[in-house]
Order: structure tokens, then C-alpha cells, then sequence
């Protein structure tokens, strides 16, 4: 992968929040132009689903813009996960691409409970709302079995995408394999899951991430405005994408933090017989498909929770709250966001008051530090750790997460703020982004409040 295949690459990025179209340079991985919209939710109709029709406009009038200039010889594509496509035999949806942050009624949700394979056999633990796929089509399914009965075709969400620019009907193991409960990461199969629900001959084929599926469609290139089609990539789950410029990079052991909504925390090289399914760790599977010991919470989100409204500070301004917050003592203990990462079921407390802004948003950040540090110690990283994604821009983040973990945290340039984009634009054989790696070590002054925000955790738990 080391010679690039195409001048330049178009990546469709689907995240739970934002949704953008990227082109990448194929002889750098640099990014050279990107569009961005939010990833809206409709509250209407069966149940609240994305606005599919609104990302794909969206999608077409990004390629059509990026077709005349800067241009763009293959398509990637990479999503979050915990979502399918239902399709029916015309290859149109059967029903909505629901938010998996919807919460089931308890009848059904006890039903699922009942049918879900052991955590020793998916290595997927039981997670609130729709985040096991497998739960999202139990309640289709017996929830609305006339719409469930049409059904033809069930895709994972990136190759959805793939489907609708293409017309091939794939699946694909990074994205059946994050915590859906209907994939055995260790075997590279399916589960006992996908016979009790009894979808298997609607399952697409599984192809590999690299796959290049096919052109895309004669009618989707003149709506852009292509004077000739482009392969498109079968695609990729977004944490995986982010993982895979690294597993190119360097040798096991190490740890990658992919930030986001999501702060989804892999350890490469790590066993899988630690897991604990009652603490939101679980076994994902990267590109090659390979399990990988991973753990996460809603980092991005339980920041955004914490700090909203506030204007940023500046870099003084934080440094001030710093020595204020350790001083004090100010901590905010978990959970934020309820139902996932570490401490599940944890009510939000804080210590101490945070005076002003600046001092909230170093507590915020000193708080999600020690939450990724905790998911870390739960999967056995045993090597440093490549930190990628919104949190690498995030300095007290950094140094608190290397002072908590006790090593060294590695930052890409510029915070690589595009690891999902970049990771997609791997499949199709461009090259990783030069540049040199910033390190950042533990800082002795930071210890006392790791260690005392351990023990308040610790006596409440």
C-alpha cells in the first residue's frame, strides 16, 4: 500500500453527529478539500431514524462540487456503527435507519435478552438503546412484522452507502463486528444470533474492506457530472478506520484512542480474555479482520454535556484553571452520559465547584483523561498510545491522560483531525499522511489528582 492507486480520493465520513465528504491527496493522505453537514435525527413516524435522504443530497452535492474541482478517481466510505439498512427487493428502504440511541420498550427489550449469545462467544457486551445491532432488528422485527416481512436485503451502514452509489450488496466485519451480537470476532463468523432471529439469507454477502465493490452507477455519475465512473470501496466502521493508519504505522503492543462522539479506545495486541461485559469492554474487529480487545464511552458527548454554553478559553486562561482546579480539588465523577463506558449506571457528582469557565472545561477534560485512562487499564494496553480524533487538540486531555496511564501519549500532526477520512482513503491504496508524531509524558504534578479522582470513584462504587 506503500504506492498510491489514485491522485486523489473521495471519502464519505457518516459520524452520529456531523456527516462530511473529504478529498484526500493519494500521494500524501493529506486532505485537500472537505464539506461537513449535521447528521440530523427525524423524530417522526415508526421511530426517531437518520435523515438518509438529507445526507444523501448532501453526498451528491459534495461529489458534484469536488468532480469539477480539485477531482477524485475512487470513492471510500466509512460510518459509525450500530445500524443497518433494511432493504426490500426494489433496494429501497423497507424501514427507517434508526438512531441507536432509541430505548426499546422493556417487553422487548427482556425478549432480546433472551435470545442474545453469551459474552464468550461475541465478545459483546449488552448495551443501552439500539447500540447491539442485533437488538435494533429483534424490535423491527417484532415490532413491525408486516414492514419486517418485505424485507430482501440487510446491509451494515457503510455499505449502505456503498449499495445506494454502486448497486452491490456487501456487509463487512468492522462493522459487524462492533458490539452487535452478531459476529464471533474470534471465528470471523456469524453468530448463533443470526439464525434465532432468522435473517440469515438476508444478510448480504460479507466482503472485505479493501473490496473495491464496483463503479459507480452510469446514473450517479452524470449527476455529478463524472466523465467516467470510479471504483467505489466497500468501506469501513469509523473506529476501525481510524485504527488502521496505525496498525500500518507501527508493531504491536500500543493503544489507539479514536475521539469523537465516541472515545473508543483499542489495544493492539492485547488478549481478550481480560474483557468484562459489564464494563463496556467488548472486542471490536479491525480492517484485516482481526479481533482487537477494545473498550469506550461517550467521551465526546459527555464533554460537550459538561462544557455547553461555555465560551472557550484561551490557553492562559486554562492554565490559570488548571493550577485552580488541582488546587481545589474540583473533579466531576461519572457518569455523564448514562448507560455505557466504564462505571455504568453511575449518577453524575462533582466535587468541589468550578468558579468559572475555564476551570468547568478543565474539569471536563481532566475527567475524560481519566475515563479513557480507566478503559485502558481494562483491556491490558501495554504500550503507548496514539491519541486521534477531536481530543488530540485538547492539551490538559493529553497530559492528564499520559500522568494517568503512566506513558507516553502520541499525537499526529495536527491533531489528525481526519484519522476516520484518512483510514477510509487506506482501502483504496493511498498513502499514509507524512509528518512527525508530537510526544507528550506524564507530568509528576498531575499524579495527586489522578489519584484521588481513582479513590473517589473507588469509594463509590
Amino acid at each position: 500500500m506503500s504506492t498510491p492507486h489514485h491522485a486523489r480520493v473521495a471519502v464519505i465520513d457518516i459520524g452520529k453527529t456531523n456527516a462530511k465528504v473529504v478529498v484526500l491527496d493519494g500521494a500524501t493522505g493529506a486532505e485537500i478539500a472537505v464539506r461537513k453537514t449535521p447528521n440530523k435525527v427525524v423524530a417522526t413516524g415508526h421511530y426517531p431514524h437518520y435523515d438518509v435522504e438529507a445526507l444523501w443530497t448532501f453526498i451528491l452535492a459534495s461529489l458534484a462540487e469536488f468532480a469539477a474541482t480539485p477531482g477524485f478517481e475512487a470513492i471510500s466510505i466509512t460510518t459509525h456503527g450500530a445500524s443497518a439498512a433494511l432493504l426490500h427487493a426494489k433496494g429501497e428502504l423497507a424501514l427507517p435507519v434508526l438512531d441507536y440511541e432509541f430505548e426499546y420498550p422493556q417487553a422487548v427489550r427482556d425478549d432480546y435478552d433472551r435470545l442474545r449469545p453469551d459474552f464468550a462467544e461475541t465478545c459483546s457486551p449488552r448495551l443501552s438503546g439500539g447500540l447491539n445491532l442485533g437488538a435494533q432488528l429483534h424490535f423491527q422485527k417484532a415490532s413491525f412484522p408486516e414492514d419486517f416481512g418485505h424485507v430482501a436485503t440487510i446491509l451494515t451502514y457503510p455499505q449502505y452507502w456503498a449499495f445506494r452509489l454502486t448497486g452491490v450488496a456487501a456487509n463487512e466485519a468492522t462493522s459487524l463486528g462492533c458490539h452487535t451480537d452478531l459476529w464471533r470476532p474470534g471465528a470471523g463468523q456469524y453468530s448463533a444470533l443470526v439464525d434465532r432471529l432468522d435473517i440469515r439469507s438476508l444478510m448480504a454477502p460479507v466482503r472485505p474492506a479493501f473490496d473495491a465493490l464496483g463503479p459507480l452507477l452510469p446514473e450517479i455519475c452524470d449527476r455529478i457530472g463524472l466523465a467516467a465512473p470510479v471504483p467505489v470501496h466497500c468501506g469501513i466502521h469509523d473506529s476501525n478506520a481510524s485504527l488502521l493508519p496505525h496498525l500500518l504505522r507501527r508493531e504491536a503492543p500500543f493503544a489507539v484512542v479514536s475521539t469523537g462522539t465516541w472515545v473508543v479506545c483499542f489495544a493492539v495486541g492485547g488478549d481478550l480474555d481480560g474483557l468484562d461485559p459489564t464494563r463496556d469492554t467488548l472486542a471490536n474487529v479491525d480492517a484485516y479482520g482481526r479481533a482487537v480487545p477494545s473498550a469506550r464511552f461517550m467521551g465526546g458527548r459527555e464533554y460537550e454535556m459538561l462544557t455547553e454554553a461555555l465560551s472557550p478559553a484561551s490557553a492562559m486562561e486554562l492554565e490559570e484553571a488548571l493550577a485552580a482546579v488541582l488546587g481545589r480539588g474540583v473533579m466531576v465523577l461519572p457518569n455523564i452520559a448514562s448507560g455505557s463506558g466504564p462505571f455504568p449506571g453511575r449518577k453524575t457528582e462533582w466535587l468541589g465547584v468550578a468558579e468559572t469557565a475555564a476551570e468547568r472545561q478543565v474539569a471536563a477534560s481532566l475527567y475524560a483523561a481519566l475515563m479513557t485512562a480507566t478503559c485502558l487499564v481494562l483491556i491490558g494496553n501495554r504500550g503507548p498510545i496514539i491519541v486521534e480524533g477531536p481530543f488530540a487538540g485538547n492539551a490538559i486531555y493529553l497530559r492528564a491522560l499520559a500522568t494517568a496511564a503512566g506513558c507516553d501519549v502520541i499525537v499526529l500532526p495536527g491533531g489528525a483531525p481526519t484519522g476516520t477520512a484518512q483510514g477510509a482513503g487506506l482501502l483504496t491504496g493511498i498513502a499514509l499522511a507524512p509528518g512527525e508524531e508530537r510526544l507528550i509524558v506524564p507530568e509528576p504534578e498531575l499524579a495527586a489528582y489522578c489519584a484521588k479522582w481513582r479513590r473517589a470513584v473507588a469509594e463509590r462504587g
